[in-house]
């Protein structure tokens, strides 16, 4: 069993976490706050896809609506499969949104430290967003 270096990066909204997920979880949605996953989303079947922030094709499978608050999704790019766990959750009267960023093997620390750092950015973006 393989197990990788994880970070979790969070960030806490002002609005109901409920409207937090409505929002977040409406694919279209995504090239508006996640400038990291990609943008020009296009729906293809039960897939969709979009071009990378490197500007190359990749289709992304999204988890359904739901109740929980998971917002999953797997990228699939050049021959591999990315699975991104993404959670919203009460905090308070507000909303906290967690991704799980795994430094696979492929990564240097400078690859994941960036990831990390455009997360936090769209988390941000999120955030700025919905607090208007």
């Amino acid at each position: 069993m393989t197990t990788y270096k994880s970070r979790i990066i969070t960030v806490s909204i002002d609005r109901d976490w409920r409207e937090v997920y409505d929002f977040a979880s409406i694919p279209e949605n995504f090239q508006r706050w996640a400038a990291g996953l990609g943008r020009r989303f296009e729906r293809s079947g039960e897939e969709w896809t979009a071009e990378d922030p490197d500007g190359r094709l990749i289709r992304i499978r999204f988890s359904r609506p739901n109740e929980l608050g998971v917002l999953d999704h797997i990228v699939f790019a050049e021959g591999k499969e990315t699975r991104n766990a993404v959670r919203v959750v009460p905090n308070g009267t507000g909303a906290e949104v967690m991704f799980v960023l795994l430094r696979t093997p492929d990564m240097t620390e400078e690859t994941f430290a960036a990831d990390a750092e455009a997360v936090q950015r769209d988390l941000n973006t999120l955030k700025a967003m919905l607090e208007r």
